[in-house]
């Protein structure tokens, strides 16, 4: 009669697993961030010709503005004084202007400034906008009040006009403009904020996290925030837009970034000069830039909707 095998022995017995072997659990296969985030922005830009257009506009100048150094070896400040008003030739592709200087790297430097500045307005009147319009919208009562009673008489002013002043007021700065464009776009973004709180503070998932005992900051930015993120994109593409013109319009009135900074808007309002006698190229080439790159935002702004529309299919 043959004797059971003892436990602890068979278990010895079996053969021990490599220790360079991975747990069977890790899904190796499975992308990282970085990859699924270029599959989502693939997927994206191939949803339709304005995502694809759009995004490749904006990309391209985001890309080429960075690189501009690099790209571009002429100093953006550089005279050839022998070579006023050149016209485009295999040496100065974009030709020179008025003073000399090579349109082409004044127009590839100044992707840098306009984005800057653009980029950096919108991203103060987001934080400041969309806390506020949290608060006045989930709180409501004196603060909302008071605080939709400021913003009608801030757009009660017509934009431009409210820039000039803000900005001809100042020392004229690239601060300046920012801090114009940001207070510009603030009431947009508290009005946009704190009408989809007032849509969503009754929700049955906020009432259950107030049920729970959350606090009322907490419910604000863990629940009820992330739900206005799609508006929150498409308004913020829209207003990049709407930044990038008044940046070029505040340079082109005289008020804002001086020549021989290189900027669109004050590289047009130079060249304008020189158009009725021939000379169009140091205004056409800075402002078909500004017009391809506003068009590239107002592509993306239009194919996010599209893509976060819930009534698609």
């Amino acid at each position: 009669m043959s004797t059971p095998p003892n436990d602890k022995a068979a278990a010895s017995a079996r053969p021990m697993p490599d220790a360079g072997t991975p747990p069977a659990h890790v899904d190796h296969d499975r992308p990282g961030r970085p990859k699924a985030a270029a599959r989502g922005l693939w997927r994206f830009m191939t949803s339709s010709m304005a995502a694809f257009t759009g995004t490749t506009i904006v990309l391209a100048f985001v890309v080429v503005g960075a690189l501009a150094d690099v790209l571009v070896r002429t100093d953006p400040l550089q005279v050839f004084g022998s070579d006023l008003l050149h016209p485009p030739s295999a040496e100065h592709w974009f030709g020179t202007d008025g003073n000399g200087m090579d349109v082409f790297a004044r127009t590839i430097h100044a992707i840098q400034i306009d984005l800057v500045i653009s980029v950096t307005a919108v991203a103060i009147s987001i934080v400041v906008g969309v806390a506020l319009g949290l608060v006045a919208g989930y709180r409501g009562g004196w603060f909302e009040m008071v605080l939709l009673r400021v913003m009608d008489v801030l757009q009660a002013f017509p934009a431009l006009i409210l820039a000039l002043a803000v900005v001809a007021a100042s020392q004229e700065s690239i601060a300046a403009v920012i801090f114009v464009i940001a207070l510009l776009d603030i009431p947009v973004f508290i009005r946009m904020t704190r009408g989809q709180v007032l849509s969503l503070r009754d929700a049955m998932y906020v009432e259950a996290a107030r049920a729970t005992g959350n606090k009322p900051w907490r419910i604000m930015w863990r629940h009820i925030m992330p739900n206005t993120l799609p508006p929150l994109i498409i308004q913020t593409a829209v207003r990049l837009a709407w930044s990038v013109m008044i940046v070029s319009s505040l340079a082109f009135v005289g008020v804002g970034i001086q020549v021989p900074t290189p900027e669109w808007g004050a590289m047009i309002r130079h060249g304008s000069a020189y158009v009725t006698s021939g000379q169009w190229w140091p205004s056409v080439f800075p402002g078909l830039a500004l017009m391809l790159l506003v068009l590239g935002f107002n592509l993306l702004a239009d194919a996010i909707q599209d893509h976060l529309d819930p009534r698609k299919d």
